[in-house]
This record gives C-alpha cells, sequence and structure tokens, in this order.
C-alpha cells in the first residue's frame, strides 16, 4: 500500500518528564487526516526490531477523567507502564478517534441511548445511524516510520488493529495483551468488545453469547 509520509515541517520534538521518566515526544500533523497527533518514545528505537508499541485512540472521558464505563484510561496507564519498566518504547496517541471515530457529542449520545435502552455499544451507534468505527491507524504508521521503527510488538487486545499497521506497512511481530479490570461498570462495555467486535479479553467470566 502506498502511503504518505510526513511532513518534517509539519513535526515538532521535545522532551516530556513525566512520573514515568522523561519521554520524548513526537507532535506531527498528519497529511491525511490533518489531526495532531503524538507519539512517546521511550529509549532508542530508531532501527530497531521489535518495539514495544501501542497506538492509543483518543477517550477524554477515559484518558482524562478516569471514566470506569470503558477501559481506555486503565489501558493508556499500563502501556505507559509497560514502555517505561521495558526502558524502550512508542506509545502514540491517535487524536480524532473519540467513540471509535463518530466524536464526543455523538458519543455521549449513545451512551445515553445505552443507559435508557439497554443497548450495547455497537448497537446503541446502528440504532442512531452512527458507524460503528470509522478509526484510520494511518497516521499511526506514518510516524512509526517517520521514527524509522522496523517492527512492532503491539500493545493490543485488538487483531483488527494489528492487521492494519501490518497492511500499512508496519510489520507486527506480537501482539501484547494489555488486559484491564472488569468491573460492574465496564462489564457489558467489554462484554461487547468480545462478543461483538473481536477482542481478545480471556479475563472475562462471563460466557460468549
Amino acid at each position: 500500500m502506498s502511503e504518505q509520509s510526513l511532513d518534517p515541517a509539519s513535526v515538532a520534538e521535545s522532551e516530556l518528564a513525566t512520573r514515568r521518566g522523561v519521554f520524548r515526544t513526537v507532535a506531527f500533523l498528519d497529511p491525511v487526516d490533518r489531526n495532531e497527533h503524538l507519539a512517546l518514545v521511550s529509549g532508542e528505537t530508531a532501527g530497531a526490531d521489535d518495539v514495544l508499541t501501542r497506538v492509543h485512540s483518543e477517550c477524554v472521558t477515559g484518558d482524562v477523567f478516569a471514566a470506569l464505563r470503558c477501559e481506555c484510561g486503565d489501558q493508556l496507564s499500563s502501556a505507559l507502564d509497560a514502555i517505561a519498566d521495558h526502558g524502550s518504547g512508542v506509545l502514540v496517541y491517535l487524536r480524532g478517534h473519540e467513540g471509535r471515530g463518530i466524536g464526543l457529542v455523538d458519543k455521549a449520545r449513545t451512551i445515553a441511548l445505552q443507559d435508557t435502552s439497554g443497548l450495547d455499544t455497537v448497537d446503541s451507534a446502528t440504532a442512531l445511524g452512527l458507524p460503528v468505527d470509522t478509526r484510520d491507524y494511518g497516521p499511526a504508521a506514518r510516524v512509526l516510520r517517520y521514527l524509522a521503527v522496523r517492527s512492532v510488538r503491539l500493545l493490543t487486545n485488538n487483531p483488527d488493529k494489528a492487521r492494519a499497521l501490518t497492511a500499512r506497512g508496519i510489520p507486527v511481530r506480537s501482539r501484547v495483551p494489555l488486559l484491564a479490570p472488569a468491573r460492574p461498570e465496564n462489564m457489558g462495555y467489554l462484554t461487547a468488545k468480545r462478543d461483538r467486535l473481536g477482542h481478545d479479553l480471556p479475563h472475562l467470566r462471563e460466557p460468549r453469547v
């Protein structure tokens, strides 16, 4: 698949001191979706194989406000911990992915419908005439190429994400589980992700339907 490259003029780099250590930040304006995204880089990854990598979709409610309905905040924190503990890796934070691409307003509408009608995360979207998942992982592939990452070990439970990166020229050598705690508040969401969206979540106790 032919892919555009990042324009160096649309990339800015700096250091970011965090509680987990210092990361190199690579902020970039993607030439295709025109969103500004961010990669956090730990250690030496240029020219490396099997780089521990998380491609994380923006989730304001989970990432910022620690919402319990989804596992996004838990996964973000666990991925950063894993990269810091490993001593090297990349976390790509993709903006414009809120609600699997439908945006924050429509995401709130689907949550309200789930609460009032008992629909799951898939059916609440389609009931409103919305797509189930419109996320594009092209920006992640482009920044990983910019960083000269040769191949990755992908922190994800979603086989589709691994296939999408592979299709865009980023070899995924293995998939590393990123299992968040199952709670009463997120059990329905996680079960739908397993049964409706094909995520690999072996820690759930509820049987498949």
